[in-house]
């Protein structure tokens, strides 16, 4: 089993939140693989389904962000699932937006989500950072509560709709594998280039 959880602040003031790009993952794997409806358990939001042959559960806690650890922790302990069966997706001010990294364990870089996540079933879980850019050290609160704006979504949505369509190595526990799988669905076409036409020597005339 796949315990899959993306962070966010519930309510519709945040839906569009940067902050809130874990829940739009988790969203957008639900529709691409065709998840049960959302229902309210474990203090959050929990959707079953199945990735890659895998029974995997989408949560999204509702318990606001800086107490996330509460709603992943009581569904961990509910289903006795090690870390290694923890995927964390969540918002990363330290990549390049559009990029994405896997991590198992580490530090929380002062992400008050992984920080209370840490406190409830430990740091050895995995996490997939979505990168969305780093405003200055001064600027970040008011940053990550605000919306993405248009010319963000020319990105976002591109990823969103990549990670969801290779979410399947998430359960198969092939990290690495995913992190390509994704970077190649959002490589730019390549251009063709036309073979000129080659000369029949037959036709070529002496001047």
């Amino acid at each position: 089993m796949l315990l899959l959880v993306g962070l966010g602040n519930p309510g519709s003031e945040h839906r569009r939140q940067r902050h809130n790009v874990g829940f739009m993952a988790i969203d957008a794997i639900a529709e691409c693989h065709n998840f049960q409806p959302f229902k309210k358990r474990f203090q959050g939001e929990i959707s079953e389904g199945v990735l890659n042959g895998t029974k995997t559960l989408l949560l999204k806690p509702q318990t606001y962000m800086n107490l996330s650890g509460k709603s992943v922790g009581e569904a961990a302990h509910f289903y006795k699932l090690p870390p290694a069966q923890v995927v964390v997706a969540h918002d990363e001010l330290d990549l390049a937006a559009a990029k994405i990294r896997m991590k198992t364990g580490g530090g929380n870089a002062g992400h008050n989500g992984l920080r209370s996540i840490d406190g409830a079933i430990g740091p050895n879980y995995r996490r997939l950072r979505i990168g969305i850019g780093h405003p200055g050290k001064d600027l970040v609160l008011g940053y990550v509560l605000q919306n993405f704006q248009a010319d963000e979504r020319v990105w976002l949505d591109p990823l969103l709709e990549a990670m969801a369509l290779e979410a399947g190595s998430l359960a198969k526990n092939d990290d690495t594998g995913f992190m390509t799988k994704v970077a190649l669905r959002l490589q730019p076409p390549k251009p063709k280039v036309e073979k000129p036409e080659k000369t029949n020597k037959t036709d070529v005339k002496d001047a």
